[in-house]
């Protein structure tokens, strides 16, 4: 029943590989907002922008995401999520009570791109610790969040709970918040189950994390959830974070993007020295600690991820690699076109 019920899974995740590359041959592709011009462009596949060099992303998964941000907040709360969202390629805008200027940490100066008045409809209501008491006991916002109710996702960091759970989002959910405030929300708020010693709580459409650089992995994990695992890994490889673990929280939700992360080949089969396909050649290795195949090139180890069967991605673009096999099974070379030349393994 084990085997039957694994067969299953498999052909499930297949016939989601081949669905995805039939949308892909129309999909349409764009450069993370970055500022420049190419920002108005649009490309046929995926890749890296010729012009800013980041990782293309696909129009339909682009999300819109509120960053409500109080004078006092943590700067860590908020521009930890900021960076892995804006790489993700997802419309981010600050708001907050009114647009006059606040201060993050009474360090930096921040001018909110709307206020709670004329705010435009975001896919994502984000909220972050620092001074949060002030953002949780005014009436006028707490009354904004609940009229909200467009909203698909919610997601908070560190004390940005508070404003969750004052909303009333949080009731009958298990949460998470900073470690200093545990008890307070606990107390405050007896409808809410709060876990400690946890980096992040999914409950499908809500998402808590404990205090300031959690918010990373609970931003990085939201990728997950939209774009898939590979998309996050390739964000958390852009932001050197090598220390991330993909799934170090608690999900609660169907939609678990690490369900099936261990599903694949042998990757010990791929593992030699290739032909480079412009020049040169290259060593590929496995990584033991995080189960990933590197290719080392220049010095440097770039990590390529599995997609199916023996299509990997790479990191930067996102464009494939077809692993050839010969008659006796085993990997003899690859391609970076389905129908195109294959460059040798060496040894």
């Amino acid at each position: 029943m084990k085997l039957f019920c694994n067969a299953i899974l498999l052909l499930m995740m297949f016939q989601s590989s081949l669905l995805a590359q039939g949308n892909s041959a129309t999909a349409s592709y764009v450069c993370p907002p970055c500022g420049s011009s190419c920002d108005a462009q649009i490309f046929s596949k995926p890749g890296t922008c010729p012009h800013c060099n980041m990782t293309l992303v696909e129009m339909n998964q682009i999300k819109k995401i509120a960053f409500y941000l109080q004078d006092g907040v943590e700067v860590l709360d908020f521009a930890g999520p900021m960076e892995v969202f804006s790489y993700a390629g997802y419309e981010v805008f600050t708001v907050s009570k009114t647009k006059e200027l606040i201060k993050s940490q009474g360090i930096l100066k921040v001018i909110p791109d709307y206020s709670i008045d004329d705010a435009p409809k975001a896919d994502i209501l984000a909220f972050f610790g620092g001074n949060a008491g002030r953002a949780y006991q005014d009436s006028a916002v707490i009354d904004w969040i609940k009229n909200q109710t467009e909203v698909e996702y919610h997601f908070s960091v560190c004390t940005g709970a508070f404003m969750l759970a004052e909303a009333g989002i949080l009731d009958g959910k298990k949460a998470t918040t900073f470690h200093n405030s545990l008890n307070s929300l606990e107390e405050n708020y007896p409808k809410i189950e709060v876990l400690r010693e946890v980096r992040f709580v999914d409950n499908g459409k809500v998402v808590t994390t404990a205090g300031i650089s959690a918010g990373i992995d609970g931003a990085l994990h939201l990728v997950a959830k939209f774009q898939g695992l590979n998309a996050a890994r390739r964000t958390a490889f852009y932001m050197e974070y090598d220390n991330w673990v993909p799934g170090d929280g608690l999900v609660l939700s169907g939609d678990n993007p690490y369900q099936f992360a261990t599903v694949g080949p042998e990757l010990t089969d791929f593992v030699g020295m290739y032909s480079h396909f412009k020049d040169g050649d290259f060593e590929l290795s496995l990584n033991q600690k995080d189960q990933t195949l590197y290719a080392k090139i220049r010095g440097v180890n770039y990590p390529i991820f599995h997609e199916y069967e023996d299509v990997f991605s790479d990191v930067e673009g996102g464009e494939l690699i077809y692993f050839q096999r010969g008659e006796n099974g085993k990997i003899n070379g690859y391609k970076v076109e389905p129908e195109g030349e294959v460059f040798p393994k060496l040894n």
